[in-house]
C-alpha cells in the first residue's frame, strides 16, 4: 500500500488529496473520480461560472420570481436555514451582495449609504423557500453557497473516495480538511493550524484518525484604512465588518458543520467564545488582542514539520 499525492487548484483554492492505494492504477482511477466530482459542483454552484445553476437561481432573483431547485440544491438550502436560525440571522446566504461595496483589493471603505442600499436587498426572510421552489419576491436579490460549499464538497469527495475502496487519505480543499480515514499503519494525521500573523506557521496541531477541521478568518482577506484593519467577514445586518476574533478553528465529523461553526463564531463577535463552548465541538480561537483559547488551547505551538495537511481560512 503506497501514498499517493495530489495537488490541484479547484474552488479558487490550492487543493490536494493524499490517498493510500494498492496500484497506481487505483489511485489515478480514484484521484479522477474525486476531480470529476469536485468540478461537478463547482460548475453547479460557482457564481463566477455564468452558466452554473447558482447563477440561474440569481438571474432569477434579479428581476424576482421563483426557480424550482434540485434535490441536491434544496439539502444545501435546507442547511443554510438551519444556519440562519441557528446564528440568530447572522449567517445569511443573501449577503454575499455586499461584496458591491466591499473592495478588499483597495483601500477604500464605502459609505454608509452604499451599505444601506445593499441591506435593503438582504434577508433570507425577505426571500421565500417552499421546496422544491425558492420564490424572491423581493427584485435584487443574490445568494450564495460561498460559505457551505467547499466544505460540503470535502464531505462530498471524502465519501466518494471511502466508496471506491480508499481505506486511509485525507482531502484538502483550500484549507478545509476531511480526513478519509487514518493512515497506513493506523496512525492519526497531523494537522496544523496556521498561525493568522505568522506564514508558513502552525500556530496548534490536532491529531485526526477521522473527522473534518475547518477555519474561518479574516486575517487573509482584509484592507486598512486610516491605520483601521477592515476584514472580509461582513455582518449581514450592519454591512460591517466583524470585530474581536481573528481566527476559528473547529473540529466536527463533517466538514460543513466545521465550517459553518466556526464562520458563526466569527459573526458573533464578543459573543463567538461562548457560542463555540456551546457548540459542544473541539475548537480553537484567536481574538484581536492576539489572546487563545479553546478546547485545543493545550498543544503546544509547533513548525510545520510533520504535518501533513494545514487548516488554513480561505
Amino acid at each position: 500500500m503506497k501514498l499517493y499525492h495530489h495537488p490541484f487548484k479547484a474552488m479558487g483554492s490550492p487543493c490536494e488529496l493524499q490517498i493510500y492505494a494498492k496500484s497506481k492504477i487505483k489511485a489515478e482511477r480514484t484521484i479522477n473520480e474525486v476531480i470529476e466530482e469536485i468540478n461537478r459542483l463547482e460548475n453547479l454552484y460557482s457564481r463566477y461560472k455564468p452558466k452554473s445553476f447558482l447563477s440561474r437561481i440569481n438571474q432569477v432573483a434579479a428581476i424576482g420570481g421563483h426557480i424550482s431547485v434540485d434535490y441536491e440544491t434544496q439539502g444545501l438550502l435546507n442547511y443554510a436555514a438551519i444556519c440562519y436560525t441557528q446564528s440568530d440571522g447572522l449567517f445569511d446566504i443573501t449577503s454575499g451582495i455586499l461584496r458591491r461595496a466591499w473592495n478588499f483589493k483597495s483601500e477604500i471603505i464605502p459609505s454608509s449609504s452604499e451599505i444601506q442600499v445593499l441591506l435593503d436587498k438582504i434577508g433570507w426572510k425577505k426571500l421565500r423557500w417552499e421546496p422544491p421552489v425558492l420564490i424572491f419576491p423581493l427584485a435584487g436579490m443574490e445568494i450564495d453557497f460561498g460559505g457551505i460549499v467547499k466544505e460540503y464538497t470535502a464531505d462530498k469527495v471524502a465519501a466518494l473516495a471511502q466508496q471506491a475502496g480508499i481505506k486511509g487519505g485525507l482531502v484538502n480543499l483550500g484549507g478545509d480538511i476531511k480526513i478519509i480515514g487514518p493512515r497506513i499503519d493506523g496512525n492519526p494525521w497531523c494537522i496544523g493550524i496556521r498561525h493568522p500573523e505568522q506564514k508558513g506557521i502552525a500556530i496548534r496541531k490536532v491529531l485526526l484518525h477521522q473527522g473534518a477541521v475547518a477555519s474561518s478568518g479574516d486575517y487573509e482577506r482584509y484592507l486598512l484604512f486610516n491605520g483601521i484593519r477592515y476584514g472580509h467577514i461582513l455582518n449581514p445586518k450592519t454591512g460591517w465588518p466583524v470585530q474581536h476574533l481573528i481566527a476559528v478553528t473547529v473540529i466536527s465529523d463533517l466538514c460543513v458543520v466545521a465550517g459553518s461553526t466556526s464562520t458563526i463564531a466569527m459573526l458573533k463577535e464578543k459573543e463567538g467564545k461562548q457560542w463555540l463552548e456551546n457548540s459542544g465541538l473541539s475548537y480553537f480561537w484567536v481574538d484581536t488582542q492576539g489572546n487563545t483559547g479553546g478546547t485545543l488551547n493545550n498543544l503546544l505551538p509547533i513548525q510545520n514539520n510533520n504535518i501533513s495537511a494545514v487548516a488554513v481560512v480561505s
